[in-house]
């Protein structure tokens, strides 16, 4: 089931090029009380630099199903100055097409903990998501929705390997028939 797979992709993401005006932006909502502090949209950058997401995901009314495995590859995440939006690259593979876009997404903070929000982001020729996914000491877990079809999703976060680490900046903008 790939539909998991392509919303991990676009809920899931990697590297950062923090910037000083994310850094100022943080640091004022953190003194007002409200937003994360520029530590933690460093930290949070950080840990979805160049990485990817290992686990599985389920379907909903498929109780019987045994765990489904997903991959989610991410290249860089970066805080956009305004609210709580990031610009996030990750690879999106779904069915015979393989792609490595930027995409933009907010992450909201529970506490001091990031969760991944997608409402409505519809993606042409993908159909609309939405998702929930926290992400937590090198884990990651949530909900997604392709339409009608949800579930929930789960793993760890592992940093990407040389090899894969260059496909995906071979492929960014790009769109491939892969062989899966």
């Amino acid at each position: 089931m790939r539909i998991a797979a392509w919303l991990g992709a676009c809920v899931l993401w990697a590297a950062v090029c923090f910037d000083s005006a994310s850094a100022q932006s943080a640091t004022q909502e953190s003194q007002s009380g409200t937003g994360p502090t520029a530590a933690q949209i460093q930290s949070f950058a950080e840990s979805l630099t160049e990485v990817k997401f290992v686990g599985n995901f389920t379907v909903h009314g498929r109780d019987n199903m045994a765990l489904a495995k997903e991959e989610y590859f991410i290249l860089s995440a970066k805080k956009l100055p305004e609210g709580d939006a990031w610009v996030i690259t990750a690879r999106i593979k779904y069915g015979n097409t393989d792609l490595t876009v930027p995409m933009t997404m907010d992450v909201k903070w529970a506490d001091k903990t990031p969760v991944i929000t997608v409402d409505q982001m519809t993606i042409p020729g993908y159909g609309t998501f939405d998702a929930r996914v926290l992400v937590h000491d090198g884990q990651y877990a949530g909900t997604w929705r392709h339409g009608e079809i949800g579930g929930h999703l789960m793993g760890r976060i592992e940093k990407l390997t040389p090899e894969e680490l260059a496909e995906l900046k071979k492929n960014i903008g790009r769109r491939k028939k892969s062989d899966q």
